[in-house]
């Protein structure tokens, strides 16, 4: 048994390569392997975002505060709020993040395959991220 005590694993700044606008990443869970699973709790700052992306085995994000934003390519941009679960499935382009006025905080949860959980695109541009 592992037990990671709140507060014991720093806190990350989202990489500038990977989101716009202030965002940190507070990790949850990242068992060893054979373990496939991996979360963090994000929050964004107003105005921040995830770039495009997608994930080999799909992602949940559950919300837990204030307003967010989440779109898939091609798709409408929805609004997410507290209590919202989000599912991506795998393979699918998309983004996340807080309105341009309200932060927003989620738990995401993915799964790795070949060891990578995520494969990282191009920034959301602010026309992209304003777009209705």
């Amino acid at each position: 048994m592992e037990i990671h005590r709140s507060g014991s694993r720093p806190s990350q700044t989202g990489s500038a390569e990977y989101f716009t606008g202030r965002v940190r990443i507070d990790p949850l869970l990242s068992p060893p392997d054979p373990a496939r699973v991996a979360g963090a709790h994000v929050t964004f700052e107003p105005g921040a975002r995830t770039a495009w992306h997608t994930h080999p085995l799909g992602q949940t994000l559950i919300v837990t505060a204030g307003l967010g934003w989440a779109q898939t390519e091609g798709g409408p941009r929805e609004e997410i709020r507290p209590g919202d679960v989000v599912w991506f499935p795998p393979g699918v382009r998309h983004w996340h993040g807080a309105t341009a006025t309200t932060g927003m905080s989620h738990i995401a949860i993915q799964e790795k395959q070949g060891g990578s959980a995520v494969t990282w695109l191009e920034p959301v541009t602010d026309a992209q991220y304003g777009a209705r």
